[in-house]
Order: C-alpha cells, then sequence, then structure tokens
C-alpha cells in the first residue's frame, strides 16, 4: 500500500513538473464579480394620469405560467391578478391595483412603449365585460379584448399617486 502511495505522489509530482508547473505557485487572483443584477425593477409615472406603473422584470417561469395557462407571479387568472396586484409591497408602496383596461390601452397607445420590461401579450384589467369575462388590453395594438377569468395573462399593476407624492425630479406632485 505504500509503494503505491509513494509511486502515485511521485507520478503526480513529475507530471507537474514536466508541464511546467510550480508546486509552491499559487492561482492568479480571481476576478471579483458584482453581487448586483444587471436588470433593475422600475416604475414608470404617467404625469398626465397620474399613475404610477410597475416595471418589473418578467421571469421565464412567470412566461412559462402564462404559455401553460398557470398562475405565477405576474401572469395568471383573473383572481389571481387581482390578488397580486392588492398584496404587491412593491418599489415602497403597498397601495397597488389592477388597473382599469381604459387605463391599459391609454398606455399602450403611445408610440413607444414607455416600460423597460414588456409583453408583446395580453394583460388583465379590471374592467368587466358581459358573459362573465374581463377585458384584456393587447399590447402590440392597444386594443381590448374579452378573455375568460380562468385564462393565464400578464399582470401589470397601476397605482394613484397621491398629493404627497415625491416624483424623481424632487417636485411634489398636486392633483
Amino acid at each position: 500500500m505504500k509503494k503505491v502511495l509513494i509511486s502515485a505522489c511521485i507520478s503526480m509530482l513529475t507530471t507537474l513538473l514536466m508541464a511546467g508547473g510550480n508546486v509552491s505557485s499559487s492561482l492568479p487572483p480571481v476576478a471579483k464579480i458584482s453581487n448586483a443584477s444587471c436588470k433593475t425593477n422600475k416604475v414608470y409615472v404617467e404625469s398626465d394620469t397620474k399613475l404610477m406603473w410597475q416595471d418589473q422584470d418578467y421571469t421565464d417561469a412567470e412566461d412559462g405560467a402564462y404559455k401553460r395557462g398557470h398562475s405565477l407571479g405576474k401572469a395568471g387568472s383573473h383572481s389571481h391578478a387581482m390578488n397580486y396586484c392588492r398584496v404587491l409591497n412593491y418599489a415602497g408602496y403597498n397601495d397597488w391595483r389592477l388597473p382599469t383596461s381604459e387605463e391599459l390601452t391609454h398606455m399602450h397607445e403611445a408610440q413607444d412603449d414607455p416600460f423597460a420590461y414588456i409583453r408583446g401579450s395580453d394583460f388583465w384589467s379590471s374592467t368587466p365585460t358581459t358573459e362573465n369575462r374581463y377585458y384584456v388590453v393587447y399590447a402590440a395594438d392597444a386594443h381590448p379584448y374579452k378573455r375568460k377569468p380562468s385564462e393565464s395573462n400578464y399582470i401589470r399593476c397601476v397605482r394613484c399617486l397621491g398629493d404627497e407624492t415625491v416624483l424623481f425630479d424632487g417636485s411634489k406632485n398636486a392633483k
């Protein structure tokens, strides 16, 4: 057993020396990698309507839930969307709600989409239609469509700016 161990050690040292390795050298330092994410979660403030919009990255799991008709995070059924916005604590605020179809249509009518994180798909609104359905707004064309509440669609929450809301430029927003 000792002969095998000694042979293995000699073989390993010989290999290191023949390959130009130095047994006593250390590896070069490793570059430090930041823990910060490249993607940041944001809000979009629409000053003409006094609304603040959630502008948060959509995860692969949320995209998968949307495609498979499940509910997870910012994708899911209408009841999931209502509950998601109601309990959302984002950007220091906890008074988020599901937007109306008019609010969503207005946001997506703009030539350039103001959101950093977009999806060219349907987004739930809080606006009911006939036949136990709710409007969704298709982001690509800004048109409302009727959907069954059990269907999975994307979610983007909104909140009203109050009199004391401080905007990013330091000015106060008045109603």
